[in-house]
């Protein structure tokens, strides 16, 4: 991955936070990892607990941000979720996977648009 689109994925992250934050989430963890791969951001809005995916894209030669949550990465983000559920002894909690989808030139960040799918998928 080159420096640009690290870069970009960071900045679209932080991005994601702030909006998140105004839309009423409470952030608890960014990029939660364990054995089984990350999550970017996990947070609770109202009494849910959510795992957010963030995919950000610069053009269109990627595809559309929400596109790249394939069935495979939706798989490794619930394995990520039910092992940070087991350390933190959660049970019997609504859980949901929301994905936002950023779009933009990564030099622009004021231009970038931005859109959240709440419940994205379920495992």
């Amino acid at each position: 991955m080159t420096y640009e689109r690290l870069y970009f994925g960071k900045e679209g992250e932080r991005a994601a936070v702030k909006f998140l934050k105004k839309k009423g989430y409470r952030i608890i963890e960014k990029n939660y990892r364990n054995k089984a791969g990350e999550i970017d951001i996990i947070a609770e809005h109202g009494q849910v607990l959510v795992f957010v995916e963030v995919k950000s894209r610069a053009g269109a030669e990627w595809g559309e941000p929400l596109e790249a949550i394939t069935p495979h990465k939706q798989r490794k983000i619930g394995q990520v979720a039910r092992g940070f559920m087991a350390r933190h002894k959660i049970e019997n909690r609504d859980c949901r996977f929301d994905v936002v989808g950023i779009k933009g030139d990564p030099d622009e960040p004021k231009q970038w648009e931005i859109q959240l799918v709440q419940d994205a998928f379920r495992l």
